[in-house]
């Protein structure tokens, strides 16, 4: 009978040498003998603890692949096959760049200057060409004291609260002078004009994409950013307006109109020989020499002059094909690879959303699709229900309860595939209309690529085909 300690316990019981113990001591004993009779036992040495083995996840295992490989295209940053990047050197844009210089030029012998307004298709160096016209200004030591830059793009500003306040806050010099969330708009007006008139310079506002500030937010904001010099006491303001939209003045306020228009200059697109030229140049400054195989800048060029000259797209397409070749570890950039970057510049986000949703998601989808394209107008939930339902059951399937529906709804619209506003039936109560916010014509083909959709599909032409090789005009099926 075991023993029993002070507290009454029993002693624990000699566990029994595990088998890999007894091993280990059998090999401990072949490996080091005794050397006599009387010798001791050779104790086991203490284990080192063995090193972290490497992580062998997925991600980790690109990562160690992409940085043992040296790159051989990029010689220097490869930002500058951004549109961000501002170059030295404005290609085919001398003139513009002449033309806002002219305008601005009165800032610097102390006169004001008219207010400008760029206009121009996406990509064709409306932001470029007034970055290089602020860098030359501010590189003249003489001027730069009592000339100053805004630079506001109002893509992405939600409220005239918040332009008003960024504009302000410019001049700040300490934290208390700063104007805070939570005024009332007049006195954040207030607030920017006392900011402003603390310093006597000519403050030169970008507003880039200013067609969308007004768009969401009306004209009142530019009504009164035009009329703020007859309040200000030192300072004063030019507004240089840089837009894609050629017509948004047309919905401006007549005085607002009057005080913007007072200068304009139209970008016109590049051509692909243009577009040729502007990659070159970029392609000399990133790329190592000897790198960029024959036809890779000429593709790029025509692939963009496709799409109204626009040299954002053809930075892209040389950025990310040449990316997509130190990717494939290859030491040149080919045209395939910008057929390549191409097809994943295409490639709709919408679209594959649109594909991986769950399956009564997509026939409730595919009902709001038929209904608005029906009407062309806003379909409202109960009707929207009905037309789900009845596709439901086509397909063989139990139609879900009216609270999972409009729980669907709610994440369609989270996805910002739909947009959905109440509005008021009188005695019938409030109901949502919806609005469709994706293409039709290319969202329900998708939809119909499930198989379970399939049958809903309808016959299409398949209309024509899109040309874009340009190495083998042969080639019937587009890239």
């Amino acid at each position: 009978m075991p023993s029993l300690t002070p507290d009454r316990r029993p002693a624990e019981t000699p566990s029994r040498p595990s088998s890999s113990h007894i091993a280990n001591e059998a090999v401990s004993q072949v490996r080091d003998p005794p050397r006599g009779p009387t010798a001791a036992p050779t104790p086991e040495p203490e284990r080192e603890t063995p090193p972290a083995a490497p992580s062998t996840s997925d991600a980790a295992a690109v990562f160690d692949s992409l940085l043992e490989v040296k790159g051989e295209l990029f010689k220097g940053r490869r930002e500058v096959l951004r549109d961000s990047y501002i170059p030295s050197r404005l290609p085919h844009r001398e003139h513009q760049i002449h033309q806002v210089a002219e305008v601005l030029a009165p800032a610097l012998r102390g006169d004001l200057p008219s207010n400008l307004l760029i206009f121009g298709k996406i990509g064709t160096g409306k932001t470029a060409v007034v970055a290089q016209v602020r860098r030359d200004i501010e590189r003249r030591a003489e001027v730069s004291e009592h000339i100053q830059f805004i630079y506001i793009n109002c893509g992405n500003i939600d409220t005239p609260y918040s332009l008003l306040q960024m504009a302000g806050n410019t001049f700040a010099a300490k934290e208390s002078d700063r104007i805070p969330t939570g005024w009332s708009l007049d006195r954040v007006q207030a607030g920017m004009r006392r900011l402003m008139d603390t310093k006597a310079r000519t403050v030169i506002l970008v507003l880039d994409e200013i067609d969308r500030l007004v768009v969401r937010s009306g004209d009142g904001v530019l009504y009164t950013l035009s009329q703020i010099n007859t309040e200000l006491a030192n300072a004063r303001l030019v507004i240089v307006g840089i837009s894609n939209d050629l017509k948004f003045t047309n919905n401006l306020d007549a005085r607002v109109r009057s005080r913007l228009n007072e200068e304009k200059i139209l970008f016109p697109p590049y051509d692909a020989l243009q577009l040729q030229d502007i990659l070159r140049e970029r392609a000399k400054e990133a790329f190592r020499d000897g790198v960029v195989d024959p036809g890779v800048i000429e593709r790029c060029a025509a692939y963009a002059a496709l799409e109204h000259g626009d040299a954002r797209r053809a930075l892209a397409l040389l950025r990310l094909g040449a990316e997509m070749a130190e990717r494939d570890h290859a030491k040149r950039i080919t045209p395939d690879h910008i057929v390549k970057a191409k097809n994943r510049l295409e490639q709709d986000v919408i679209i594959d959303c649109c594909r991986t949703l769950p399956t009564h998601c997509k026939i409730l989808l595919y009902a709001i699709l038929q209904a608005y394209e029906r009407r062309r107008t806003g379909v409202l939930t109960g009707d929207v229900y009905e037309g789900y339902a009845k596709l439901a059951q086509k397909l063989g399937l139990q139609p879900l309860h009216a609270r999972s529906v409009s729980n669907h709804l709610s994440d369609l619209e989270a996805l910002g595939l739909i947009r959905a506003t109440i509005v008021s039936r009188g005695r019938g109560g409030r109901t949502r209309e919806i609005i469709v916010d994706v293409p039709i014509a290319e969202t329900l083909p998708a939809l119909e690529e499930d198989p379970l959709l399939a049958p809903l599909g309808r016959p299409r032409n398949r209309g024509q085909l899109l040309l874009t090789n340009f190495d083998n005009p042969a080639r019937t099926t587009p890239y």
